[in-house]
């Protein structure tokens, strides 16, 4: 049996080059067209990464980025979750004290970190060149469970909050208020596809609720270009409640007419395309967002965890011909 669209993002072959973006005082994003994104905030004597790159080759391409703007030392990694693609580059950076995430990120790390990793790589296959230089999963040394605060001298600060589930079980956000930069990580997109293979969908408009309160007026999203005032971030917000708000729907509309996973995903699938098809990765999220929300919806609380063989055995149910 073939398939017609090649596995996940396999066909995407594409270099994005980063860029180097300036968002308020001392802070930095590294942003891609749709790849993840990351930056950084220089302090007065330190540098804290806010995520880093899927691999220690592309990870050192960040920190060239860095020191065309700081010497300062790199002591600290904050992860505004877990996923393999903005993680595994944390060994490039051999300055670092500190790697910070939430509780929820630990959890979800010792429960399915390697799986994931394993998932991703074959999912991404572009996103990890030099996959072979990972020395293993990258493992918080200090973890905190609603807030943590992190100054920066002079008085400045990086509050991580963590606001609720969503993307994942362990989402944080970074949060300099004396400029109103806000780093979300993949709670918030902007016009790309959204992926929830990982999520807790019912949970998530709740703190994309909580995250547009803060009202930031600069915006780093998980993957698309940087929001500039606080208008277009209040749109990020809400075109990211949409789309996860139609998911729900329209798997809902198809469970209730007593259809199979399959059915549900062709029913979501024209729900959503004419809004959000044209949107980066759209066609790789859906059919996994697809699958936890139809797990989620007849009672399945915790997202199951993907492996290789689970990845290719949906996309084969979901797209295969």
């Amino acid at each position: 049996m073939t398939t017609s669209v090649s596995f996940a993002s396999a066909s995407d072959t594409r270099e994005q080059k980063p860029r180097l973006q300036e968002l308020g005082p001392g802070a930095y994003g590294y942003i891609s067209d749709f790849d993840p994104n990351c930056g950084f905030v220089v302090g007065d004597d330190h540098v804290v990464l806010i995520d880093t790159r899927p691999t220690p080759r592309m990870a050192r391409d960040f920190l060239a980025a860095i020191r065309t703007v700081t010497d300062k030392p790199i002591r600290t990694i904050v992860l505004t979750h877990y996923h393999a693609v903005r993680v595994m580059g944390a060994s490039a950076f051999d300055e670092v004290r500190d790697i910070v995430a939430s509780s929820g990120t630990l959890y979800w790390i010792r429960t399915r970190g390697q799986a994931d990793f394993d998932s991703e790589v074959g999912r991404f296959p572009r996103l990890f060149a030099g996959v072979e230089e990972i020395p293993g999963l990258t493992m918080p040394t200090k973890v905190f469970d609603r807030e943590m605060t992190l100054p920066l001298g002079g008085g400045r600060e990086l509050r991580l909050m963590s606001l609720g589930r969503g993307h994942s079980g362990g989402d944080a956000v970074a949060w300099l208020a004396d400029c109103g930069v806000l780093f979300s990580g993949d709670v918030v997109e902007n016009r790309c596809g959204v992926y929830a293979g990982d999520a807790y969908i019912g949970d998530w408009a709740g703190t994309l609720d909580a995250v547009a309160a803060l009202k930031p007026r600069v915006l780093v999203p998980g993957r698309g270009a940087v929001l500039q005032d606080e208008a277009a971030c209040a749109e990020a917000i809400g075109l990211t409640k949409a789309f996860l708000s139609t998911l729900l729907e329209s798997v809902k509309a198809g469970i209730a007419a007593g259809e199979t996973l399959k059915g549900c995903f062709a029913r979501a699938e024209a729900a959503m395309t004419p809004r959000f098809g044209d949107w980066p990765v759209f066609q790789h999220v859906l059919p996994f967002d697809v699958s936890r929300a139809y797990d989620e919806l007849r009672g399945v609380e915790h997202p199951v965890v993907w492996t290789a063989e689970r990845d290719r055995e949906l996309w084969q149910v979901l797209r295969g011909e």
